[in-house]
């Protein structure tokens, strides 16, 4: 069934979001002290099974120089600089195996999957935080240095300098995806790293928060309302914080052509959190709505067609 508005008033649906005034400032900070650290990019071999491809384990220097870890997939014998993928996972997921998600190297892009720090992955988060209701969203909330999403928007961030980095990669050609969680760092890095050249956010979570903790009645942002239950005095500093997190501020200055796409039948994240990103997001978008679907949005058509509008824009090896 429907989880949220009915699709007339989604597409008029706008959020009531507002940029605190010294967002852009915050993380310009933010990422120059993080770039103050040396990339230390690392790539190792992995001995993998496949004909048509090469692994490499990744390591780079993220927030505050701690080692962040990626799967990197190349097409094999592939003789100039490629287009690349950056590519970040769901909520409490991880990079996965070296042998999953080989779609992207075997369409001819360099794909560098990022894996999360803190969450179901090898890449620690060695910050603490005051108390959080259990899972990742609140973890930190009590300012916005302290604040999780601050190292995972950064890490995501320097997985695309990373990437530039690479000998194997135009750095003129570089897009991130992800859905759900991914999704929204996938939005985010687009508005803090303006000259992407694509983007892929299908269900994208972490936008449009004070909504979402008001009508979503599952994990994650469930957690957020919890925590709210019990700290009943907290709601005004907690969306303060938030504000500098929410992807309908980074929506409003990303200018990458961007493929998004929202499930009508999503009870992880509503909708309208989505069409509230979409509607302000400055560059060429597209929102692919799927009536009938969940949390999946799309699923493999999205990838279909997200390979379709990259191929235009990125023209992979081969193509």
């Amino acid at each position: 069934m429907l989880t949220d508005l009915p699709l007339d008033a989604l597409w008029e649906y706008r959020s009531d979001y507002m940029a605190p005034p010294d967002f852009d400032e915050f993380w310009a900070s933010t990422l120059t002290e993080a770039r103050d650290h040396d990339l230390a990019l690392r790539l190792t071999p992995v001995e993998a099974p496949l004909r048509t491809l090469e692994v490499f384990d990744v390591t780079f220097s993220g927030f505050g120089g701690h080692p962040q870890r990626a799967w990197l997939r190349l097409p094999r014998g592939a003789e100039e600089p490629l287009p690349a993928i950056v590519q970040f996972h769901g909520y409490g997921g991880s990079r996965g195996s070296a042998l999953q998600e080989l779609h992207w190297a075997s369409a001819g892009y360099a794909h560098l999957q990022v894996d999360v720090r803190g969450q179901g992955g090898v890449t620690p988060d060695p910050v603490g935080s005051g108390p959080a209701y259990p899972g990742h969203l609140t973890r930190g909330i009590d300012s916005r240095e302290t604040y999780v999403y601050r190292r995972i928007f950064t890490d995501a961030v320097r997985a695309v300098d990373a990437a530039r980095a690479l000998e194997q990669v135009d750095p003129a050609r570089v897009a991130v995806l992800g859905n759900s969680q991914g999704g929204g760092i996938a939005l985010a890095t687009a508005g803090l790293v303006p000259d992407v050249a694509a983007l892929h956010a299908q269900a994208p979570f972490l936008c449009d928060f004070r909504r979402a903790s008001l009508i979503g009645g599952e994990r994650p942002y469930v957690e957020l309302s919890r925590y709210l239950a019990e700290h009943r005095d907290a709601a005004s500093r907690v969306f303060e914080v938030l504000s500098y997190f929410d992807g309908v501020g980074f929506a409003s200055r990303a200018t990458a052509p961007a493929w998004f796409s929202a499930g009508l039948m999503d009870g992880i994240v509503p909708p309208s959190t989505v069409f509230g990103a979409y509607h302000v997001y400055k560059g060429p978008k597209r929102l692919a709505v799927w009536e009938y679907n969940g949390h999946e949005a799309g699923g493999a058509d999205d990838v279909q067609a997200v390979l379709e509008g990259f191929r235009t824009i990125l023209h992979p090896h081969g193509s």
